[in-house]
């Protein structure tokens, strides 16, 4: 069994259990009294592009605890201050250590756009997302075979959230533009082997069609790898694990966008 259908079953387990504690009724509501988010897209493209995509994770399936006991209020507001455009929390409890808590607190501690990131197979989860102030949910192409991109991305939308829609090759990233997303991931990792490759995105992004914003995810570490997306078309790039581990956060987002402390 490969690392992402072992997320997938254990995902669904989870989901099953978390919708007898909270019935889909009850989460319905909850999700419509919060309000409307930010736009993930608008953020992405009104930033200096390439934009920066921060992300917040306890741990990795390939390199084990990062930040076990980060304080996420805290790393929000650096990643803020430090001019990420946008945050990623990682909500997947069984392989990277998050939880809805983690996406709750960042909401409280800035105001810039959240993508939930997880294993998205479940309309509960969207409903989870809205709740919890996230203005966008990541959907995985290899996650959602058939009709599964097109009708998760329809219930998405219909809560007033966005995509980013993830693809590791180039038939994923033709479901991806066929099903009319407008952001999405270009993922260097393979979540069979856990490889990471930056050619991936070297041969996707160039596919993109300009009205679609392209983001780099996985195997970035330094600035000159942000230009380097952004000249082959990248609106953003995604960092975690090199942020998240850095001894000063506020200054490695500074760093990646080019910016110098004032």
């Amino acid at each position: 069994m490969s690392f992402l259908e072992r997320v997938l079953v254990e995902t669904r387990q989870r989901i099953e259990a978390e919708k007898r504690a909270i019935p889909p009724s009850l989460l319905e509501e909850q999700a419509l009294e919060t309000p409307q988010p930010a736009s993930l897209k608008s953020a992405l493209l009104t930033a200096e592009a390439p934009a920066i995509i921060a992300e917040i994770k306890r741990c990795s399936p390939s390199r084990g605890a990062l930040a076990p006991d980060v304080r996420v209020r805290n790393i929000a507001g650096c990643y803020e201050r430090g001019g990420a455009a946008a945050l990623s929390v990682l909500t997947e409890p069984s392989f990277f250590g998050g939880s809805l808590d983690d996406l709750l607190e960042a909401r409280g501690a800035c105001s810039l756009p959240l993508l939930r990131k997880d294993f998205v197979v479940d309309e509960y989860q969207v409903l989870q997302a809205r709740a919890a102030g996230a203005s966008a949910v990541l959907l995985i192409c290899a996650a959602l075979p058939g009709a599964g991109l097109e009708e998760m991305m329809g219930a998405v939308q219909s809560l007033g959230l966005e995509c980013l829609v993830e693809a590791h090759d180039l038939a994923e990233l033709d479901r991806a533009l066929a099903a009319g997303a407008s952001v999405v991931g270009i993922n260097n990792r393979d979540l069979k082997s856990l490889q990471v490759d930056l050619d991936t995105s070297r041969r996707l992004l160039p596919l993109l069609p300009r009205d679609v914003a392209g983001v780099c995810e996985s195997g970035i570490s330094g600035r000159s790898e942000v230009e380097e997306m952004g000249r082959l078309g990248a609106a953003a790039v995604l960092v975690g694990s090199g942020l998240v581990q850095a001894p000063d956060h506020e200054a490695a987002v500074r760093e990646l966008t080019g910016r110098v402390a004032s």
